[in-house]
């Protein structure tokens, strides 16, 4: 057996292969409710066998969008359209997950085929952020409001709230988003969070409120198993580093995180990344070798041969796929012909296989 389509055992679950959806945006909802486009769209991804699906970044609170047709689940009545959605990815035997977000101060913006600009909270569709100091992301925009300890614990109890509803809908792993600039990783880098209370300064005050949400998250959870996705290098100087990311990934893991999944970057304009094929895979297996925590890894992982020699180098334990999976929804099934291996196909689909 190939090591991507061996299982992954963990706690309480178990996926039969090691292919995972990345969360992907894909700014289709209204006031934050999933629709047929979602169903379908991770839908594809159950009937073509991957092992887990992590829906894209789901909003806490609504000013947690990143942009107005943001997934949401700040209210009960998110949770039915997103059981739909957790069920049929567990009738096809993939395990469904969730990654619960808040965008800080890269909130309030346009869709990304209109112009991905930042909406000004005095214009339609557009609303006040908010961040841990009040520092824009793009020059000229509206400055974010600095985070006061109130709005510290109302995210905190937001959070904690999200993990609920995504127990109740169905979820299997829930994802707290710490990467790409988001509020986490705002908290976490000394580029943008410069405050001088108990959530600023030192490495132990920035991953302070990460830290909270992790507690209160997990108190919530059953069976669920609990990620993390962390930007493990800014890519810029005097950022978040790797070597923060190994001490936090050891701390998180104390704190019940199962898995981290390893991205870079998405924190400031001014970062500079070296873009080419397995560019993230040496941080993700660098936590890997220095921790005990299991981690996945992304980023221009194209084909099953690539994914299988990550795997065999033990450079992380599972495979996270974004475009490549936009481009072909059965990447697991081309994999397993590539690698040799017998995958079983969805029924309807068996015929497929056949050669004429």
């Amino acid at each position: 057996m190939k090591t991507l389509f061996s299982p992954l055992v963990l706690r309480d679950n178990t996926l039969y292969n090691r292919i995972i959806v990345s969360p992907m945006c894909q700014y289709s909802a209204i006031d934050g409710y999933a629709s047929d486009w979602h169903l379908v769209h991770y839908g594809q991804f159950a009937i073509g066998k991957v092992g887990a699906i992590i829906q894209e970044a789901t909003a806490i609170s609504p000013e947690g969008r990143i942009t107005y047709a943001d997934l949401g689940i700040w209210s009960d009545e998110h949770i039915t359209k997103l059981r739909q959605i957790t069920t049929f990815i567990k009738s096809q035997g993939s395990v469904p997950g969730i990654q619960l977000a808040h965008a800080g101060r890269k909130a309030s913006c346009d869709k990304p085929w209109i112009n991905r600009a930042q909406i000004a909270p005095t214009v339609n569709n557009g609303w006040q952020t908010i961040a841990p100091s009040p520092i824009s992301f793009n020059d000229g925009e509206n400055l974010p409001t600095e985070m006061d300890k109130g709005e510290i614990d109302r995210i905190i109890k937001a959070f904690q709230s999200g993990a609920r509803r995504a127990v109740e809908a169905g979820y299997e792993i829930i994802e707290l988003h710490g990467a790409h600039g988001y509020l986490l990783h705002q908290f976490l880098s000394p580029l943008t969070n410069t405050r001088t209370d108990e959530y600023g300064g030192s490495f132990e005050n920035r991953i302070r409120l990460t830290i909270e949400i992790i507690e209160a998250v997990k108190s919530v959870l059953t069976t669920q198993s609990l990620w993390l996705r962390i930007s493990a290098t800014d890519w810029a100087e005097g950022g978040w580093s790797l070597e923060d990311s190994i001490e936090l990934a050891k701390q998180v893991h104390l704190k019940g995180v199962e898995l981290i999944d390893v991205s870079t970057g998405g924190l400031v304009r001014h970062q500079q990344i070296k873009v080419a094929p397995n560019y993230q895979v040496p941080f993700a297996e660098a936590i890997k070798q220095q921790t005990d925590i299991l981690v996945g890894t992304v980023g221009l992982i194209k084909t099953g041969r690539q994914a299988e020699d990550i795997l065999q180098a033990n450079q992380a334990d599972c495979i996270l796929l974004g475009r490549e999976l936009l481009r072909d929804p059965h990447f697991a099934m081309r994999a397993a012909t590539e690698l040799g291996v017998d995958l079983a196909w969805a029924n309807q689909y068996e015929r497929g296989k056949e050669t004429i």
